[in-house]
């Protein structure tokens, strides 16, 4: 069953070295657009974003991560929050920010860039608020790391789906 879709979603890889080529202001915003089309409990789009490009914040958010070579070369971030005001559920809306995520990551499938889901540098998510001057009360979700592809040597596998499933009824 052919589709750019599946196709898109088993293609997919973490990238996590990056060629010296910009990532253009528009291209970030396309991904950062497939985020916020994702599902959210009552439609609230509990989800917030900065735009990372400056070299300088780049090399202080590094310091906030066992990751810091991949920030390093990354030549743009996307530091995804969301925003207790607009939350009504906090399960419902941490599932919401997944999905966003997911469609980022897609996103730059799509668009022939490659990103990571950088996740371990939540440890320190307080450090990066403050790195990015923001409020206190926004909750960081993820960081991701954006540029063009080095290579496409990556390689994934999955478990066989029946070891998956549980039941059908």
């Amino acid at each position: 069953m052919p589709s750019p879709i599946l196709d898109a979603i088993q293609q997919r890889r973490s990238i996590r070295e990056y060629t010296d080529e910009e990532v253009r202001p528009d291209e970030l915003r396309e991904i950062i657009r497939a985020g916020i089309w994702a599902p959210s409990g009552l439609n609230n789009q509990p989800w917030r974003f900065v735009i990372i490009r400056d070299a300088a914040v780049r090399r202080r958010l590094a310091e906030q991560t066992h990751y810091g070579h991949i920030v390093l070369a990354a030549p743009a971030l996307i530091a995804v929050y969301l925003d207790p005001a607009a939350m009504y559920n906090e399960v419902k809306d941490h599932q919401a920010a997944g999905a966003c995520i997911q469609n980022m990551l897609l996103a730059t499938e799509a668009l022939g860039l490659g990103a990571v889901w950088l996740g371990q540098i939540l440890q320190n998510a307080a450090a990066v608020t403050a790195i990015l001057e923001l409020p206190e009360a926004l909750e960081l979700m993820a960081v991701l790391a954006v540029g063009h592809p080095q290579h496409r040597r990556q390689t994934s596998q999955r478990k066989n789906l029946a070891e998956f499933v549980l039941k059908e009824l």
